[in-house]
């Protein structure tokens, strides 16, 4: 009997997934609820590596810090030494938000022609990697809003490099996805293969030389990563392996900190990291979407996904104009941007029955009136800025398990209600494929986002930093902490973290069940990556009812329907306005978790 009745649960829980309804009204997992803090994160091992911070009297961003450096481990084809970061962080005790940039550049010798020279920009390999900037951006945070030292935050994941941790099946079936790149440099597979064979869950993972270089970084500081042994060693492989990167490269990185750029929703507050992020993306839809009563067209519906759909690619079309490295690009009008007025011609621009093809042009924000959008009659044809197009010889389609891969994300809140929004980056699974000899740590691929179009906002300079597509997030509401959220998956970033955003905001939903609603994802905008084509399709899933999707298609819209569950890969922590409770969820995707104390 008690087979049985185990059997009728699980078949009603398969049942219940497999439900094509717009609205689940129970969750996958529970929303975790706490007082004294919380990490949300990748991997278990992260979240209980910041937990332990927090339980032994740090804050939010000392216990973010030790959360990412232990992701660099057990999450290594999604961050660690060798990638970019951006982070926001929620001070309590002032009510600022702050934002830390920890993105690097192009080097020197990364030149247009160069890369021309070689056949354009490659997806892999020495010569697909930047200078990197997370642990730089890793270590000004703690120094400025932190309160415990390098070598604390650290500890955790120097006890894991040093002892080792066994291989989940997640991240197996990453390494066995990823051979083809990691197989070619023996480097990479002297840590992660065994046998001739990727690593294989249950496999227990010990990285000695890791160990060495976070121990190098916890008693010299950043210095030694940017100036020191480490860079010296890394320069040293990089030019041995045939990339570009010199000590010089490494020794003019500088992390900063920059002002968030923001936009009012309905009362929230809600915080994005400025350019060189495509962070502003997410607000422009919002301040788009205000204008729309989207209770009343009901939560997955076909008018309201429409309408979510349509926001997002007027604002994309806006990022690949204007959104590039602001030391290079000194004129992006972001408060034009981000004025509700500029939203209002936008908005003038949505066919409610008609979606827009391909990629649409860009505004003119420095010049608009809601006026004279209005007098041109509602909502006027597109011109077509970029239409749609097959992917080009060599280039994958979208792959959305595989764009969940390629970033990390994390988020915590301690008890006096500090807030870390943290998003960290190789870009492709397993960045470049190389780790550094003697280093233990991947590098980026992150150069596969330039142009080697000179005239586009986002050409490759030397010293310029990529228009990166990490984009974390937070909200205030009645100027107290509300939610803190953000998610991987490159140009899927801002789609699904809006979309999460109003299922909580619009729809009052728990955070769990918020993460785990279906949601529809546009290319209709040129891809980050190179070679940036425009493939003009939805991916919706399955889920969602027929007639949803029926009624998608019947506006011209090209579905690419695919048995996804959830927002993405999002992680968030809600604050409960009422009582300060934590409410912590994380979307059922790979080893996400949540805990708390």
């Amino acid at each position: 009997m008690r087979h049985r009745g185990w059997l009728v649960g699980a078949l009603a829980f398969i049942a219940l997934l497999a439900q094509p309804s717009a609205q689940s009204t129970t969750s996958w997992r529970p929303t975790v609820v706490a007082s004294h803090g919380m990490v949300a994160a990748g991997h278990p091992l992260a979240a209980e590596a910041g937990l332990r911070i927090l339980k032994a009297g740090g804050n939010a961003v000392d216990a973010a810090i030790a959360t990412w450096a232990v992701q660099g481990e057990v999450e290594p084809g999604m961050t660690g030494l060798g990638s970019d970061m951006f982070m926001l962080v929620y001070l309590a005790k002032t009510g600022e938000v702050k934002f830390i940039n920890g993105t690097g550049f192009a080097p020197q010798a990364a030149t247009i022609d160069f890369y021309k020279s070689k056949g354009g920009l490659p997806d892999e390999g020495p010569l697909s990697i930047a200078v990197p900037g997370a642990v730089g951006g890793a270590a000004l945070a703690l120094r400025k809003y932190g309160t415990r030292s390098l070598a604390d935050v650290l500890a955790p994941a120097i006890e894991i490099a040093d002892q080792g941790f066994p291989i989940t099946e997640a991240l197996a079936g990453q390494l066995a996805s990823g051979r083809n790149k990691l197989e070619k440099w023996p480097s990479t597979t002297k840590v992660w293969f065994k046998n001739g064979q990727p690593l294989q869950a249950g496999d227990v993972l010990v990285n000695p030389d890791l160990a060495r270089t976070l121990r190098a970084i916890a008693s010299q500081g950043p210095d030694v990563f940017y100036r020191g042994d480490v860079a010296k060693n890394t320069a040293a492989f990089l030019k041995q392996s045939g990339g570009i990167i010199t000590e010089a490269d490494l020794r003019s990185y500088e992390p900063f900190e920059d002002a968030p750029v923001r936009t009012n929703y309905r009362g929230t507050d809600v915080y994005e990291c400025p350019p060189n992020s495509q962070g502003f993306v997410m607000l422009e839809a919002l301040n788009i979407l205000e204008g729309f009563d989207l209770r009343a067209l009901g939560h997955n519906s076909a008018p309201y996904l429409h309408a979510v759909t349509e926001a997002l690619k007027l604002s994309f079309a806006d990022r690949n104009k204007f959104v590039g490295d602001p030391k290079f690009v000194t004129n992006i009008p972001m408060k034009a941007l981000l004025s509700k007025e500029y939203a209002a011609t936008r908005r003038a621009l949505i066919d409610p029955n008609r979606a827009i093809e391909g990629e649409p042009a860009p505004g003119d924000p420095l010049r608009f009136t809601t006026s004279s959008a209005i007098a041109r009659g509602g909502a006027p044809a597109v011109p077509r800025y970029a239409s749609p197009q097959p992917a080009p010889i060599g280039v994958k389609p979208f792959d959305p398990d595989e764009i969940l891969n390629l970033t990390t994300y994390l988020t915590v809140v301690d008890k006096d209600h500090n807030m870390v929004s943290l998003t960290s980056s190789l870009l492709s699974g397993f960045g470049s494929g190389l780790v550094v000899e003697n280093g233990g740590f991947f590098l980026n691929d992150r150069m596969r986002y330039f142009y080697l179009d000179p005239a586009d906002v986002n050409s490759l300079q030397p010293g310029k930093r990529v228009r990166q597509t990490i984009n974390p997030a937070m909200a205030l509401k009645d100027g107290k902490p509300f939610l803190t959220f953000g998610t991987p998956g490159a140009d899927t970033q801002p789609q699904t973290q809006l979309q999460f955003f109003l299922n909580v905001v619009e729809f009052g939903m728990p955070v769990q069940r918020a993460l785990e609603q279906p949601a529809v994802i546009s290319n209709s905008f040129r891809d980050s990556y190179s070679p940036h084509a425009v493939l003009g399709q939805l991916l919706t899933p399955a889920m969602l009812a027929p007639s949803v999707r029926d009624a998608l298609a019947a506006k011209g819209h090209k579905l690419d329907v695919r048995d996804v569950k959830g927002v993405g890969s999002v992680k968030g922590i809600m604050i409960d306005p009422r009582t300060g409770v934590l409410h912590g969820g994380v979307s059922p995707t790979g080893d996400s978790y949540v805990m708390a104390w």
